[in-house]
C-alpha cells in the first residue's frame, strides 16, 4: 500500500500533478492525502499560538482552503473513480514545507507528487518557490511534474551519476520501487568528460550494480559531453519518460537548489523527474 501526498494550491499545475499521480499508481493500492496550507493575511499573537481555532477572529482562508480541498476531491473521483485508492484530505495553517514534513512523519508517506510552474512547451521549466523549497527540505523522495505534461506509458528511466558515491541500498530501493511497478528498465548514465574511471567509481559502479540486481538495467556512458545538458540531450535522443536524481552535497541538484536570492529557477527537463535524498557519503 503506498501513502503519497500531493499539495495543491488549487492550480492548473497541481491539478497536473495529481493526475499523473493518479494514473502512474493506477494499478496500485494506495492511500492518496490532497494537502492544502494556508496563513493569515495578518498574524496577531492568539493566531500564532493556536491559528484560527484558537482566535476568535474568523478567517476566510480556512473556509478557501476547505472548499477547495472538497472540490479538489470530487474533482478526483469523478475524473479517475479508482477503487484501488483511497482518498483524504488535510487543509492546514502552516506553512507547506514544515507541514510536508510533519505529514510525512506522521503518515508515514512514501513519496511526495507536485507540479512545476512556467509556461506550457517553453524549453526551460521553472521550480516555483515551494517546488524548490519542498526539494530542499522533505524527508522523502519527491516525484515533480512539468506543467502541461500529460501522463504517457513509462518503460524507460534515466539515473545519471557520476559513480563518486556508494549508495545506500535504501536509497537505490525507492528507484526500484518505481521501476517495478511499471516494468521499468532503468539506465545508469555517466557523463565522460575527460578522464577514465577512478579506483573509487570503478568499486561504486559495481555496488550500484548489485543494488540494482532484480531490476532490468543497464550503464551507458556519454562520452565529450557536459553536465547537465548532456542528461538532457540524453533523455530526448532515446526518448525517456522519467528522470531520478539523487540529491546531496555538491551534487548538480543540489547546486540547482541553493541559487541565491531566486524564486524561480530554470530546469531544462522534458519529463518527469523523482528526487531522493541521498544519505551516504562521498569517498574520492
Amino acid at each position: 500500500m503506498f501513502k503519497i501526498l500531493l499539495p495543491t494550491d488549487f492550480s492548473d499545475n497541481a491539478w497536473n500533478a495529481i493526475s499523473y499521480a493518479m494514473e502512474f499508481f493506477k494499478e496500485e493500492q494506495a492511500t492518496f492525502y490532497l494537502l492544502h496550507t494556508y496563513t493569515p493575511a495578518f498574524y496577531r499573537m492568539d493566531y500564532m499560538m493556536g491559528g484560527p481555532s484558537f482566535s476568535a477572529i474568523p478567517d476566510v482562508g480556512v473556509d478557501i482552503s476547505q472548499a477547495g480541498l472538497e472540490n479538489t476531491l470530487e474533482q478526483v473521483q469523478k475524473t479517475f473513480n479508482n477503487p484501488k485508492h483511497t482518498l483524504k484530505t488535510i487543509s492546514a495553517f502552516n506553512l507547506l514545507t514544515d507541514e510536508i514534513n510533519e505529514v510525512s512523519q506522521e503518515k508515514d508517506i512514501d513519496l511526495i507528487v507536485m507540479g512545476t510552474q512556467g509556461a506550457t512547451g517553453a524549453a526551460e521549466i521553472f521550480l516555483g518557490s515551494n517546488t524548490v523549497f519542498v526539494l530542499r527540505k522533505a524527508m522523502v523522495p519527491v516525484l515533480v511534474i512539468p506543467e502541461g505534461y500529460s501522463f504517457r506509458k513509462v518503460d524507460k528511466m534515466v539515473f545519471p551519476t557520476d559513480y563518486w558515491t556508494a549508495y545506500k541500498q535504501e536509497d537505490v530501493d525507492t528507484i526500484k520501487g518505481f521501476a517495478a511497478i511499471h516494468g521499468i528498465e532503468i539506465t545508469v548514465l555517466h557523463v565522460k568528460e575527460e578522464y577514465d574511471l577512478k579506483d573509487t567509481q570503478i568499486a561504486n559502479k559495481e555496488h550500484l550494480g548489485q543494488c540494482l540486481k532484480g531490476v532490468p538495467h543497464q550503464f551507458e556512458e556519454k562520452k565529450g559531453a557536459l553536465m547537465p545538458d548532456a542528461v538532457i540531450d540524453y533523455i530526448t535522443e532515446h526518448d525517456y519518460q522519467l528522470l531520478a536524481m539523487m540529491n546531496r552535497k555538491h551534487s548538480f541538484m543540489e547546486r540547482l537548489l541553493w541559487k541565491q536570492n531566486v524564486d524561480q529557477i530554470g530546469f531544462h527537463t522534458p519529463v518527469p523527474f523523482l528526487v531522493i535524498r541521498d544519505n551516504a557519503n562521498i569517498v574520492k
